[in-house]
C-alpha cells in the first residue's frame, strides 16, 4: 500500500462537517493502521488547502487554520470539495483554476453537498453524474442544465469522479472511499472506532 494524499479544500463560508468529517475518517483509518501494523506505510495523508494558505472563516464563524495555499499545495491522489455558503468561492476565478488544475492529476475527485458546484463550475467533471445536498438539487440542475443530477442517493460514482449528499452522507462516502482505496476490513474498523454507524450503500 502507497501513501495517498488528501487534498481537502478549504474557503470562507465552507461547512464545518462537511470538512471535519471527512477529515476524520481518513486520519482515523490511517492511526487504525498503524495500531494494527505500525510499520505499514499510512494509507492516507490529509491536507488542507486554501487559496492564500492562513486560515479561512468556516460557516457559523470557526476559524481554521489550513496546511496549504495553492501555491504550495502538493500533487493530490484524492481532492476532496466540502460544501457549504459557495458563492464567493464559486466567483473566485483563482479556486475555479485551481480546482481545474488539480483534478485531471487525482485519482479521484469527490464532493460533499454543494462542493459539486465548484465541481461543475470547474469543468472537471465530464459526464459524470452528481448529486448535492436536497436543497439544492434544483439549483444545480438549473446552474448546469447539461449536467445529470441524480436525487435520492447519499452518494454517486462515476469512475474517478464521486458526489455525495449533505454532511453525514459525505461521511459514508468517505468511509466508501477508504474502503475502495485501502480494503474493507479498514473502512470497517474506521467506522467502529468513530461509532458511525456507515451506510455503506448510495
Amino acid at each position: 500500500m502507497t501513501t495517498r494524499v488528501v487534498g481537502i479544500l478549504m474557503y470562507d463560508g465552507v461547512e464545518v462537517l462537511d470538512f471535519a468529517g471527512p477529515y476524520e475518517v481518513f486520519t482515523t483509518a490511517t492511526r487504525m493502521m498503524a495500531r494494527r501494523d505500525a510499520a505499514a506505510p499510512a494509507p492516507f495523508d490529509v491536507r488542507t488547502v486554501a487559496r492564500l494558505g492562513g486560515s479561512v472563516r468556516a460557516r457559523a464563524g470557526l476559524a481554521v487554520q489550513v496546511d496549504h495555499g495553492f501555491a504550495d499545495a502538493p500533487d493530490l491522489d484524492l481532492l476532496l470539495v466540502p460544501g457549504g455558503v459557495v458563492d464567493a468561492a464559486l466567483a473566485c476565478a483563482a479556486t475555479r483554476a485551481w480546482i481545474a488544475k488539480a483534478a485531471p492529476r487525482c485519482d479521484i475527485v469527490a464532493s460533499i453537498c454543494t462542493g459539486a458546484f465548484l465541481l461543475a463550475a470547474a469543468g472537471v467533471t465530464g459526464d459524470a453524474p452528481l448529486t448535492t445536498h436536497w436543497e439544492d438539487l434544483s439549483d444545480l440542475r438549473a446552474g448546469w442544465p447539461t449536467l445529470r443530477v441524480v436525487d435520492g442517493v447519499r452518494w454517486v460514482e462515476h469512475g474517478r469522479i464521486v458526489s455525495s449528499a449533505g454532511i453525514a452522507a459525505g461521511m459514508d462516502m468517505s468511509l466508501h472511499l477508504v474502503e475502495r482505496l485501502a480494503g474493507r476490513a479498514l473502512a470497517e474498523r474506521t467506522a467502529r472506532q468513530m461509532d458511525v454507524r456507515w451506510i455503506d450503500s448510495p
